[in-house]
């Protein structure tokens, strides 16, 4: 797998625990998940930029937040124990299907 593709994995995993602190943190209120809100977001960022040398910012920016949207909906699930309808799923497919589109027809998601 090439490097860039795991710097965005590494971003996409920062930013998916730092999003599922926050709502662990109580509104920061509770000082252990408030600190790894700050330490995974910070992550993400990091991991964002070493990406960004290798691929486009619009791709990437597209391909990290498709991603980290659908890991934090799964933590979402499995964690706090949250449900979908109908219309969330309709719409998490259809940012999955973007994804697939990006990396499988786009001759512009690598320069």
């Amino acid at each position: 797998m090439p490097t860039h593709y795991l710097y965005l994995i590494a971003s996409v995993i920062a930013e998916a625990v730092g999003y599922s602190a926050l709502n662990a943190s109580a509104q920061f209120t509770r000082l252990w998940p408030s600190l790894l809100v700050v330490a995974g977001l910070g992550g993400s960022f990091y991991f964002l930029t070493l990406a960004l040398k290798y691929m486009p910012i619009g791709i990437t920016y597209a391909l990290a937040s498709g991603l980290g949207i659908i890991v934090v909906v799964l933590a979402g699930i499995f964690i706090f124990g949250q449900r979908l309808d109908l219309a969330a799923c309709i719409g998490l497919s259809l940012i999955i299907a973007g994804i697939v589109v990006i990396n499988a027809l786009s001759d512009f998601a690598v320069h």
